[in-house]
């Protein structure tokens, strides 16, 4: 604990180190454009709300407004056009080091006569008009700000509602009860693989995020019920929008700590002209944190990655986006060579990981005229991964006991149309088309010959297709609804689903608001799942190539009231009922893949498993105000699955509740310095684990389940307190923050699961991620 306190020492003398005050400037600007066609908005005005005297400013003949000379701090921003919404940025939060671009959209106001007054806040609506029940929209700050997030949208996202971390090493979720891999992400409204360092095959998390805070605009996290336009997910969306880079002033930023190094740059492309890049790198090898004592065993871990945004406007009516990302990553770990030091079987094991995973995208965003915005986009993609295992037998020597090379690669195009018919009525229809290509090999290690066996080997290409088409209709001021189709189809087997959705959300009052959501959505499963080789009469078969889709049908009934302008609170129950999942055929079998997180199983399988979720989740919060905020989830659910035997049984997530408190507060000190204080606690029930047969795991050598009291045991509750601490410092032109993150502050052992130690002969307990810390220091100028 000596290095924890000298690292505390490090902020506190921060705070009380004497620097000379003065008064620092910086300036807010951005465009206002209309929701629906991304048309500018000339005469738009924005005003700074709560100043004395009134500051303020129009937009010009472009949409685009600044208001210069703001002392730094914290703003809420006022923007309205006669015949609009207003909208109401409650806080932007202003420091010396970067000015701060917004772009903001509003919408078309339907009152004629004041039947009550029509505000939007950005922080009770989504991004995505789209979107009426289960969403939510979050910010950079937020990634920046929540103790132990790390900048991570998924690290974040386990502050909401609804929302299970069910790994403290990585950042996979589970959303109502949903496993990990039921999660899609996306950016600049297309899809993309994995963003995360260190992902296992078939999953939708890692140890790490690739994507930089620097490049994030606010985006969209959605839970459930989600619009026509998301296709080929079951859980949860994460959508995710990229910033522009500054086009008037070049702004750097540095950041290094126990991640590692971290460079960003951004500014025009050349004067006179409203293009603009922003770019990232980050490198890392966390050899910082085994230095101060972190377990993190014989591993050597290295990562490193490059994101990306350049924006460049081709004329009045179009502008051309270039983005992506890439991320490299590997770990290396060592057997113990000597055999009196082994006290697990896990001493004998070594071997090497990679994980290597990059987008590219070209975005053409065309106003074909005031009522039609048509944006196209071509994207390839890819990821690859691989690992070897081996273990050093009595006479220290290697033997090869697992190998697998995956690649896979997608080129995607992709073209969605907006219409906006009136204020009342707008569509957005698209396609999406995939040309897939895979490359896939597993061998695992087989007892009788004592060799490496193949489970999958396969290679070759395949497509498939989403189309959509969706119909926003606000009837009056107060009652809007969607209703949309969706199309997937994966041409390799001609699986395909046809897919309504429909939402709607009515005002009761200026405060209070119910919705109601219902959609049927599918998945595609991971690509080696189809291809797992089974030997029949010395003949290779792919038993699992004709699989067809996972469906579930989601519905949400949700109410909204805002007690203050500053405090929500928001009640959503909801029920999804999964169907044509594969199971393993044969009455006495129990496994689904509802319950599958890492890899791909080898065994033949059938579309006649079933699942449900259902629960009711409340949140409480209130946005920033006065330095204070506070985000109080808290889930009641239950999460089922039913193969063959016809037995409802707990799934691997189904720890039933879930309370968590997101807080914090910052203190404006002298000398334009700032104190902040972030706090996190998440108390939930345990996930589910499946017993262990002693006396035939002894008998084996390994670990032996009790398959047909699978998940039937349950993890203790789960207790973890987070904590950020932080000291911002804004000097002329620069803004300097010290930073100490702390994921399980107090040190608890939070249970992970169980397992047969065979040098014992017994039955042990693993334990989820110790005490973390990590320290970071960030100049932005």
């Amino acid at each position: 604990m000596n290095s924890f306190t000298k690292i505390l020492g490090v902020l506190f003398f921060m705070a009380i180190n004497p620097l000379q005050a003065q008064q620092l400037t910086q300036t807010i600007r951005g465009t206002v454009i209309d929701q629906i066609t991304k048309a500018p908005m000339p005469g738009a005005t924005v005003m700074i709300l709560d100043s004395h005297p009134l500051i303020g400013t129009t937009t010009d003949e472009a949409g685009d407004f600044k208001i210069q000379n703001l002392p730094v701090g914290i703003y809420a921003l006022k923007v309205s056009f006669v015949g609009f919404e207003e909208m109401i940025l409650p806080t932007i939060k202003l420091n010396s080091g970067k000015e701060v671009v917004l772009t903001v959209p509003l919408e078309e106001d339907l009152t004629q006569i004041d039947e009550f007054v029509v505000t939007a806040s950005d922080k009770d609506r989504t991004i995505n008009e789209m979107v009426q029940v289960s969403g939510r929209t979050f910010s950079v700050e937020e990634t920046r700000k929540f103790a132990a997030a790390v900048n991570d949208p998924g690290r974040m996202a386990i502050s909401f509602s609804g929302v299970t971390g069910t790994d403290d090493g990585n950042n996979n979720i589970s959303i109502r009860g949903n496993s990990p891999n039921g999660l899609l992400w996306r950016m600049e409204g297309i899809d993309i693989p994995n963003p995360n360092h260190f992902v296992n095959p078939g999953t939708s998390g890692g140890g790490v995020s690739i994507l930089s805070s620097q490049l994030l605009a606010n985006s969209d996290f959605i839970t459930g019920a989600f619009p026509a336009e998301y296709g080929n997910a079951l859980s949860g969306v994460f959508d995710l929008n990229l910033r522009k880079g500054n086009n008037e002033n070049q702004e750097f930023t540095l950041q290094a700590g126990f991640l590692g190094l971290d460079v960003a740059a951004e500014g025009p492309i050349a004067k006179g002209y409203k293009g603009s890049y922003l770019i990232n790198y980050r490198y890392s090898t966390l050899s910082l944190l085994s230095k101060i004592g972190l377990p993190l065993g014989d591993f050597v871990t290295n990562f490193q990655d490059l994101s990306f945004n350049v924006f460049l406007p081709t004329g009045p009516k179009s502008t051309i986006t270039v983005f992506g990302f890439g991320g490299l990553s590997d770990q290396d770990g060592n057997a113990l060579t000597d055999s009196l030091e082994w006290e697990s079987e896990g001493d004998r094991y070594g071997g090497t990981f990679f994980s290597n995973t990059g987008a590219v995208g070209v975005k053409h965003s065309y106003s074909l005229n005031e009522a039609n915005f048509l944006q196209t986009t071509v994207l390839a993609s890819g990821h690859s991964l691989g690992t070897t295992e081996f273990r050093l037998n009595d006479e220290l020597r290697e033997q090869d006991r697992f190998y697998e090379n995956y690649s896979n690669s997608k080129v995607t195009l992709s073209s969605v149309l907006n219409t906006k018919f009136s204020a009342k009525a707008s569509l957005r229809s698209g396609f999406y088309i995939n040309q897939l290509y895979y490359n896939l090999r597993e061998d695992d290690f087989d007892e009788e010959s004592q060799n490496l066996a193949t489970n999958i080997n396969s290679k070759g290409n395949t497509q498939s297709i989403q189309a959509f088409s969706q119909l926003n209709y606000r009837a009056n001021e107060r009652l809007t609804f969607n209703l949309g189709l969706h199309y997937l189809q994966l041409l390799m087997n001609n699986s395909n689903s046809i897919e309504p959705r429909i939402s709607a959300s009515y005002a009761l009052d200026e405060k209070q608001r119910v919705s109601f959501g219902y959609g049927l959505h599918s998945q595609v499963q991971p690509l080696g799942t189809y291809f797992a080789e089974q030997t029949v009469n010395g003949q290779i078969t792919l038993p699992n190539e004709e699989l067809g889709l996972s469906k579930s049908h989601h519905f949400v009934l949700g109410y909204d009231r805002s007690l203050t302008p500053y405090l929500r609170m928001k009640v959503e129950t909801y029920y999804q009922h999964l169907f044509n999942i594969p199971i393993k055929s044969g009455t006495d079998e129990t496994y689904s893949i509802i319950n599958q997180q890492w890899t791909f199983t080898t065994d033949p399988l059938v579309n006649e498993g079933f699942g449900k979720n259902y629960g009711v989740e409340l949140t409480l919060e209130q946005f920033t105000n006065k330095g204070l905020y506070f985000l109080l989830s808290g889930s009641l659910y239950n999460s089922l699955y039913k193969t063959n035997e016809n037995v409802w049984r707990n799934t691997a997530y189904n720890g039933n509740f879930n309370l968590t408190l997101t807080a914090g507060k910052e203190y404006e000190l002298k000398r334009n310095r700032v104190f902040g204080v972030n706090l996190r606690v998440i108390y939930r029930g345990g996930l589910r684990d499946t017993p262990i047969d002693l006396e035939a795991s002894i008998e084996k050598g390994e670990g032996v389940y009790l398959e047909d009291q699978i998940y039937s045991e349950k993890n203790p509750n789960y207790f973890r307190t987070d904590l950020r601490l932080s000291m911002t410092k804004n000097k002329p032109k620069s803004t300097r923050t010290w930073a100490l993150d702390i994921q399980n502050a107090t040190n608890r052992q939070n249970v992970y699961g169980a397992y047969f130690e065979p040098m014992t002969n017994k039955i042990e307990t693993s334990y989820q991620a110790p005490l973390i810390p990590i320290l970071s220091y960030r100049v932005e100028f």
